[in-house]
């Protein structure tokens, strides 16, 4: 334990007064700029691809016409068979079949 702060004496002592200073001005400020930095991180690979990808799929959804194929969030296929009331889409599934959908229950257009 003594040959420790032996050590960390020497070490303060052997450093040139004005880097001790920069050293105490930027290690106040230190955990800010990573906390600035982390956030600027998260921010453009995560958050803002996010935001993109979903503007992408509700400008999808508004495209939407009779006849298209999409896939719901459930996984199941259909062919848009017709739209009531703004935010209902009622799709043909199978046959004669026909199941409807909010509009934000379809996920993507079939291929």
């Amino acid at each position: 334990m003594l040959l420790l702060t032996t050590i960390a004496y020497a070490a303060e002592e052997g450093a040139p007064a004005g880097a001790q200073g920069l050293q105490g001005a930027l290690g106040n400020y230190s955990f800010m700029i990573l906390m600035i930095a982390t956030i600027v991180i998260f921010y453009f690979l995560l958050i803002r691809p996010q935001k993109k990808k979903e503007k992408e799929r509700i400008e999808m959804i508004n495209a939407l016409q009779k006849g298209d194929k999409v896939v719901t969030a459930g996984g199941m296929y259909g062919v848009i068979d017709s739209f009531k009331d703004g935010d209902i889409v009622v799709l043909k599934v199978s046959g004669n079949t026909k199941i409807e959908f909010s509009k934000s229950a379809i996920q993507n257009k079939a291929k």
